[in-house]
């Protein structure tokens, strides 16, 4: 689930808050505790950077850096390291050895980089050509979580070369990974749960043995009490969890509360059908992430609306001629439209289908289940309701369209393979809103993943759109038949793992799952029975996500039994009626209800995601065989993205009482920014990640337990981004629980 973007206060989360950092004693503590990322340059840099007139390398051990002459103010040539946590009151000592090629002077800062730039350090330090080591202390007048370091050694009126190794700075009295606050040991949906469906919620007490609770209405009286079940160690968190069920209670109501020994959890409702408004917010999240089109106040309210991205009005220089990376080809396409993928503003094929084909399926799903509600038009606040087409189809015909311009034209050398990607040339700051970004724009080589992934959603929009509109749905099939005879004549045209700057790599070199997906998807179409034996692939408990496909042909098969063959179907449902097993298993065996259980115990980056995709899986199973079982496991796959998991964290924007409302993105930037706003409500954070993949989460999770290595942080990428394709399964869930709670 590997992504890839880079590059203030923090919200009620579970983590070192600023509120935490401020609240420390303001003395001296014993253990000097490391507050500097590889300072030592062993092999790499990540995560120093340096001014652009500065360019910088690891040489033997060392940062060097090619100082510029003829600069003016210190400031106009750094190095530096940004997301350092400070402690209001606390003393930090900076150690670092320098050399040069000259005598210089330059200045070791430690301030925070915005306004009001509060500084606890600026001592200037003699540099000589041979290295020596310089110490120099301060005191934090503030508490912030994303204090910079920096040697700021510009004014010099000739070039040097500067040399850094074995910076350290310590200080501080919360320990790395420490002074972390998970709330209420009560953990519950904090949303709200179904009349007609299960309600439990996940007690963290040391306890060997059953604890009372009562459920409490919003007036305080006790509406039901009972013991604690047992469930013991949770392996993912280390917490001892106990479970209360309460799934009697089936009266209405907002303002629920479940007190267990003397905790509370927070506020919570119980309704007839809660999940009404999250699916139309999960799936209105993808309106506010078009590019090529003006985001409108009266589709999106005031504070979400903006100019049009990308369409080649200064100062961006659009994507309505956009030319092939150098050295790839020769000529440009018009890629206009489309979803932004993530925290970044680029646009990707890969996830982009996989994406458009989750909410094209939601519809197919709708339609076999006789859910007129996934099949309304005027569902969503969009520009196309009410024109005669389900608004599910409508939004995501917006990225299905993007996809088909993403082909390679005919008469080129490589007619009908899908371009990979389109993104900026580097990394924009952030924040950047899509009308401000003056980076060239850039077509990246063809792929064979990505022209099996349009041949997939191609397909399926053929299908989907016949009854809507026959036009575009020969449109797509054209593209998809195109995209499969250039994949057949293409199969080993790999997207680089080392194409990462400007937006992520999506590298994948076995595409024999996107075969086997796409001609599941041409065959359901067309029937054509040559497609039939490159369908080899199948569900298995590795679930699915971008890089691999091979699970959808299985649900496709069991979506559309009666357009395959019986030993194709009986096979599919069997796979998918197992590897559902297998994740209500996972999900009933953990304190907290994740239908993921990571065989080797680590949290993937997106792994929010998963579990939105295993739910998926146990949805159709339940869709298969209308076992409860499958349904309320589904709903308690929801219950733990809001809320009834290790961090007390609702992972949804907008969606109980303490929500992740600051996830990595350059356009709702609120927490850099409070004139702009945060991420709109049914945005999903994607969650936990062991590997500790960006320096805020190396800064302030170190020794995290698996389920909580997560921060509500916008510089932490690795942990708090979002993304089409996480928003895409999160709404095809919601759409089942919406439709199952009627």
């Amino acid at each position: 689930m590997f992504r890839k973007t880079r590059w203030g206060a923090v919200f009620l989360a579970p983590v070192l808050t600023v509120a935490t950092l401020a609240a420390t004693p303001a003395h001296a503590v014993e253990a000097a505790y490391e507050r500097v990322l590889n300072g030592t340059f062993d092999s790499v840099k990540t995560p120093w950077w340096s001014s652009g007139s500065t360019p910088s390398t690891v040489d033997l051990g060392r940062l060097c850096a090619d100082v510029p002459g003829g600069t003016v103010n210190p400031w106009d040539s750094m190095i530096g390291q940004n997301d350092i946590p400070l402690e209001a009151g606390q003393p930090y000592t900076l150690r670092f050895t320098a050399s040069a090629t000259r005598d210089v002077s330059i200045h070791a800062v430690l301030q925070l980089p915005a306004a009001p730039f509060t500084t606890t350090l600026n001592k200037t330090a003699a540099v000589t050509t041979t290295p020596k080591t310089f110490q120099f202390t301060g005191t934090s007048a503030t508490a912030d979580l994303h204090a910079q370091l920096s040697f700021q050694q510009g004014g010099a009126a000739e070039p040097f070369t500067l040399c850094l190794d074995d910076v350290s700075l310590t200080g501080g009295a919360i320990p790395p990974g420490g002074g972390r606050d998970f709330g209420s040991p009560v953990r519950t949906n904090q949303y709200g749960y179904a009349v007609h469906g299960p309600k439990r919620a996940s007690v963290v007490d040391s306890s060997a043995e059953p604890m009372r609770w009562r459920l409490l209405d919003a007036s305080g009286a006790v509406v039901k009490t009972g013991r604690t079940h047992v469930q013991g160690t949770d392996a993912a968190s280390g917490d001892q969890v106990h479970i209360a069920d309460f799934s009697s209670v089936r009266t209405p109501g907002t303002g629920y509360t479940l007190v267990a020994g003397d905790a509370t959890s927070y506020p919570f409702a119980i309704a007839d059908n809660p999940y009404t408004a999250l699916r139309k917010d999960a799936l209105g999240y993808f309106y506010d992430v078009r590019s090529g089109t003006p985001i409108e106040a009266q589709y999106a309210g005031d504070a979400y609306a903006r100019p049009a991205g990308h369409v080649g009005v200064a100062p961006n220089k659009g994507d309505t001629d956009v030319p092939c990376l150098p050295g790839t080809c020769d000529y440009s396409l018009d890629v206009r439209g489309g979803w932004y993928d993530a925290g970044d503003q680029g646009k990707y094929v890969v996830n982009g289908a996989l994406a458009a084909w989750q909410l094209m399926d939601s519809y197919e799903r709708s339609r076999a289940e006789g859910d007129t509600a996934g099949l309304r038009d005027g569902l969503l606040s969009i520009p196309e309701n009410h024109n005669g087409v389900p608004d599910v189809l409508d939004e995501s015909r917006w990225e299905t369209e993007f996809l088909l311009s993403m082909q390679v034209p005919a008469g080129e050398p490589l007619a009908g393979m899908v371009h990979h990607k389109v993104h900026d040339l580097a990394w924009t700051a952030l924040p950047t809103r899509p009308d401000k970004d003056s980076q060239p724009r850039y077509l990246h080589a063809p792929s064979t993943a990505a022209t099996l992934n349009l041949a997939a959603a191609g397909a399926q929009c053929a299908r989907v759109w016949a009854r809507y509109d026959a036009a575009f749905a020969r449109t797509c099939l054209t593209a998809a038949e195109t995209a499969w005879k250039a994949a057949l004549a293409h199969p080993d045209v790999y997207a680089p793992g080392s194409d990462s700057v400007g937006g992520g790599a999506y590298a994948d070199t076995d595409v024999s799952d996107e075969f086997s997906w796409a001609a599941t998807e041409l065959y359901a179409t067309t029937h054509d029975r040559a497609y039939l034996s490159r369908i080899d692939t199948g569900l298995t408990p590795a679930g699915f996500s971008w890089r691999d496909t091979g699970a959808l042909a299985d649900l496709t098969v069991v979506r559309l039994p009666g357009r395959f063959p019986a030993r194709l179907v009986a096979a599919a449902r069997e796979r998918v009626l197992a590897v559902a097993d297998g994740f209500v298993r996972d999900e009933r065996t953990q304190g907290y209800p994740n239908p993921s259980l990571p065989a080797d115990g680590a949290y993937a980056w997106g792994s929010n995601s998963v579990t939105a995709n295993n739910a998926m899986v146990i949805a159709t199973a339940y869709d298969l065989t209308r076992r409860s079982a499958y349904r309320s496991a589904v709903l308690e796959s929801l219950d733990y993205l809001l809320g009834r998991n290790a961090l007390n964290q609702s992972f949804v924007t907008g969606y109980g009482t303490r929500f992740s409302h600051n996830q990595h993105n350059r356009i709702w930037a609120h927490q850099i920014d409070p004139k702009l706003p945060g991420p709109p409500p049914g945005s999903l954070a994607g969650g936990p990640d062991s590997a500790l993949q960006d320096p805020v989460a190396q800064q302030n999770l170190v020794g995290c337990a698996p389920a909580t290595c997560y921060i509500d942080d916008i510089y932490s990428y690795s942990t708090n981004e979002i993304a089409i394709n996480w928003n895409s399964a999160l709404a095809w869930v919601a759409s089942f629980a919406a439709d199952s709670a009627r």
